[in-house]
C-alpha cells in the first residue's frame, strides 16, 4: 500500500510539475505593450482543443487602466458561416522588464504561460510560444501572409525546439469587394 501510495505521489508531482526538461523558450527582447495592442490575425497555430477547427481567428488586444490586457479570442467554428465563437481572457505581463511574458488567464486561478517569442520590427508579424512547445501561434496584423514569410517563421518556431507537424494554416475568408 505505501509503495502504491509513493507511485501515486510521483506521479501527481510529476504531473504538476512538468517532466519535461525543455529549456526555457527565448522571448524579444523588448514589447512597446501599446503598440502591440490592437487586432491580430492567427495565421497558423498549434491548436489548443478548443480552436482545432477554426476559422477566420482574430485575437485582440487592450491594455486596461491596471496594467492588465483586456483580450478577445474570436472565430468561426467549422468554417467561415460557422457559429461564431468568443472567449475573453484576461493577460498578465508577468515580466514588465521586457513585456514578453504574460500570464492569460481564461479560467481563476489558471494563468497559461504566453510568451513573445517573435516581433518583426514593424509590429506586423509576432509568435506567441509557451515553454512546454505544446501550442503556438503566428500571428499578423493582416489575415493573410506571404509564402516566403510564412515560411521563414516555421522555420524560427523550429529552431525554438517545436515538432510542426502539428502545425494547422487558419483559414480566413478574402476580403469582401
Amino acid at each position: 500500500m505505501k509503495l502504491k501510495r509513493m507511485v501515486c505521489m510521483g506521479a501527481l508531482i510529476a504531473a504538476v510539475t512538468g517532466c519535461q526538461s525543455m529549456p526555457p523558450i527565448h522571448t524579444v527582447a523588448s514589447v512597446d505593450i501599446e503598440r502591440f495592442m490592437g487586432d491580430w490575425y492567427v495565421i497558423a497555430c498549434i491548436p489548443t482543443f478548443i480552436e482545432t477547427d477554426a476559422y477566420n481567428a482574430v485575437e485582440s488586444y487592450r491594455l486596461d487602466a491596471d496594467g492588465t490586457i483586456a483580450t478577445t479570442f474570436r472565430f468561426n467554428q467549422g468554417g467561415f458561416d460557422g457559429p461564431l465563437k468568443v472567449y475573453r481572457p484576461t493577460g498578465f505581463i508577468r515580466d514588465t522588464a521586457s513585456n514578453a511574458v504574460w500570464g492569460m488567464q481564461f479560467i481563476w486561478p489558471i494563468k497559461a504561460e504566453f510568451r513573445i517569442i517573435y516581433l518583426s520590427e514593424d509590429y506586423s508579424q509576432t509568435i506567441i510560444g509557451r515553454t512546454k512547445r505544446d501550442y503556438v501561434w503566428i500571428m499578423a496584423r493582416s489575415p493573410s501572409m506571404s509564402d516566403e514569410d510564412f515560411g521563414r517563421l516555421v522555420k524560427f518556431i523550429e529552431r525554438q525546439g517545436y515538432s510542426t507537424e502539428k502545425l494547422r494554416r487558419v483559414p480566413h475568408a478574402p476580403a469582401k469587394s
